[in-house]
C-alpha cells in the first residue's frame, strides 16, 4: 500500500475538520444550547418545532409574587402557545446561537399570541392592591414644579419619597406570563425632575405670562395692571394655569372705594335744588367682585388681551344680582332718569332724561316701626300689570289686594302701586295709626298708570 505524503495528510485532516465544523454549525443553528429555557421550560437540544411542541404540552399556571409575597395564583394557564408562535421560537433560537456549544443557563421570555387578557387584568388588580397596601404610611415623592411668586419664576426641586411605583410591572407580567412564576420588585416612585421637559415647559409658560399686562376699564376710567399687580402666585400644570389673585384685591378695593356705588350714600340734588346725602341702606348700585375680577384679569393675561372691561365682574344687591347703574356716571351715578320720593312732603317726582314728566302726591308707609317706607336709593326690580299684593296686616291677618299697576323696589315688598281702596289722600294720612300703607308708595288711580309707564326696570328710586 502506497504511503500518503504529509501534504496529502494535511489536506485530508483539513477536509475532516471542515466537515466536523460544518456539521457542528448546522447542529448549532438548528438546536437550542444545552441549558436554555423558554418561559421556564427547558428546550436544550431541541429544534424550534420540538421546542414549540414542548411549550404547547407544558402550559404554566401563574404564580405572581410582589416582594416575594404571593399575590395571585390560578390553576389555569394565562398564556398558551400555538402554531402562530412558531416564528417567535425561531427568533429565540437565532438569538441564543453560539458557534461552539454553550452550557450557559439562559431563560428566554416569549409572549404567546394567545393570552387571556381577563386574567391579566385580575393580576394587575392584585398587584396594584398589594402595592397600595405596601405604600400605606410611606412618604409620597413630590415632583419638581415651576412657580410664579414674588414677581418672579422659579423651579422648586423634586423631593424623593418611599412609595412604590406600578411603573413597568404590567409590562413584566405581559412579557413573562407564559413562564408561570413571576417575581415583581417594584421600585420607588421617581418624582419629576427640575430638568425634565415638563417642568421646563411650565417655567417657559410662566415666564412668558409674567411679562404681560392688561388695561382694566371700569366705566370711563382705565387702569394699567401688570402681572405682579394681579397674580400673587401661579403654576402651570397639565396644560392649565392655577392662580392666586390676592395681589389684585387691593387694586379692586381701591377701584370700588373710588367708583363703585353699592352700599354707599349718594349726594343728590332734589327737585327744589337742595343737595342731600341719602342713607346707604338702599339696593341700587354696583360693586366689583374681587373673585370674578381675578378670573377676568388672569384670563386676559393668558389670552394676551390688551384690554378688558369690568362690566362682567360687577354684582348687586336684591333682585338684580348683576348690579345696577354701572353704565351710568352722571348725577353721581344716579343718572337723569329716576323717581324721587319725599316722605316729609308725601310727594313723588318722576324724571326722564333730566326732565320731570310727572309730579304727584302719594301716601307712604305708616310712620311706625314695621310699616315705614325705607329710605335710601333703590331700583325698580320689575313691573307687573295687573297684580295681587299679599301680606300680613298689623293684627296678623292676611290680605290680598288687587292692583292694576305694580312696580316693586325692595325685596321686602315695597313698591309703587295704585290704591283704589284708599279715601284719605292727605299729606297727614301716613302719620295716623293705620292711615299709611305697609311701606309701599300708594298712588291715586288717576295717575298710577302714567307713573307705571314712566318707570322702567332697574331705574333708581331715591327715597328721603
Amino acid at each position: 500500500m502506497q504511503k500518503l505524503s504529509i501534504k496529502q495528510l494535511i489536506i485530508i485532516t483539513l477536509c475532516l475538520l471542515v466537515l466536523v465544523v460544518g456539521c457542528m454549525t448546522i447542529h448549532q443553528r438548528r438546536h437550542f444550547n444545552k441549558n436554555v429555557k423558554i418561559d421556564n421550560v427547558s428546550v436544550g437540544g431541541l429544534t424550534a418545532k420540538q421546542a414549540l411542541k414542548k411549550l404547547q404540552d407544558n402550559p404554566q399556571s401563574p404564580k405572581i409574587y410582589v416582594n416575594n409575597e404571593l399575590v395571585f395564583t390560578d390553576k389555569q394557564s394565562v398564556a398558551k402557545f400555538s402554531s402562530a408562535d412558531e416564528q417567535k421560537i425561531k427568533n429565540a433560537l437565532h438569538s441564543q446561537y453560539t458557534f461552539f456549544p454553550s452550557s450557559k443557563a439562559k431563560n428566554i421570555a416569549i409572549k404567546p399570541q394567545n393570552v387571556n387578557q381577563d386574567e391579566v387584568s385580575k393580576i394587575d388588580q392584585a398587584v396594584s392592591q398589594k402595592v397600595t397596601e405596601l405604600n400605606n404610611g410611606r412618604k409620597a415623592p413630590v415632583d419638581a414644579y415651576a412657580v410664579y411668586e414674588n414677581g418672579r419664576v422659579q423651579v422648586k426641586p423634586a423631593v424623593g419619597g418611599t412609595q412604590y411605583s406600578l411603573d413597568g410591572l404590567h409590562n413584566k407580567v405581559e412579557n413573562e406570563i407564559a413562564g408561570g412564576t413571576i417575581y415583581l420588585r417594584p421600585v420607588y416612585k421617581a418624582p419629576l425632575s427640575a430638568n425634565s421637559k415638563t417642568v421646563q415647559n411650565e417655567k417657559a409658560k410662566l415666564e412668558e405670562l409674567s411679562k404681560r399686562s392688561v388695561t382694566y376699564q371700569v366705566q370711563n376710567k382705565k387702569y394699567q395692571l401688570n402681572c405682579g399687580e394681579i397674580i400673587t402666585r401661579a403654576t402651570y400644570q397639565n396644560g392649565k394655569y392655577h392662580f392666586n389673585t390676592g395681589a389684585a384685591n387691593s387694586k379692586i378695593d381701591e377701584i370700588n372705594n373710588t367708583q363703585a356705588t353699592l352700599g354707599k350714600s349718594f349726594e343728590f340734588k332734589t327737585h327744589d335744588g337742595s343737595v342731600i346725602k341719602t342713607t346707604d341702606a338702599g339696593s341700587y348700585g354696583w360693586k366689583i367682585s374681587k373673585k370674578q375680577a381675578g378670573k377676568t384679569l388672569t384670563n386676559a393675561l393668558v389670552a394676551n388681551k390688551q384690554t378688558v372691561n369690568a362690566k362682567n365682574d360687577i354684582y348687586g344687591k336684591g333682585y338684580n344680582q348683576q348690579g345696577t347703574g354701572y353704565n351710568t356716571t352722571s348725577n353721581n351715578g344716579i343718572g337723569d332718569t329716576y323717581a324721587e320720593v319725599s316722605l316729609a312732603d308725601q310727594h313723588a317726582w318722576f324724571y326722564k332724561d333730566g326732565k320731570c314728566v310727572l309730579s304727584t302726591d302719594i301716601v307712604s308707609g305708616t310712620n311706625d316701626k314695621g310699616n315705614e317706607t325705607p329710605k335710601g336709593v333703590w331700583y325698580i326690580m320689575y313691573q307687573q300689570t295687573p297684580s295681587i299684593l299679599r301680606g300680613l296686616n298689623d293684627d296678623g291677618s292676611k290680605y290680598a289686594s288687587k292692583v292694576q299697576y305694580w312696580s316693586p323696589f325692595t325685596d321686602s315688598g315695597c313698591g309703587f302701586h295704585d290704591a283704589s281702596w284708599r279715601h284719605d289722600w292727605s299729606k297727614q294720612a301716613y302719620l295716623a295709626k293705620g292711615g299709611g300703607s305697609h311701606g309701599c308708595i300708594n298712588m291715586h288711580p288717576d295717575v298710577a298708570g302714567q307713573a307705571f309707564h314712566d318707570l322702567q326696570k332697574n331705574e333708581p328710586v331715591i327715597i328721603y
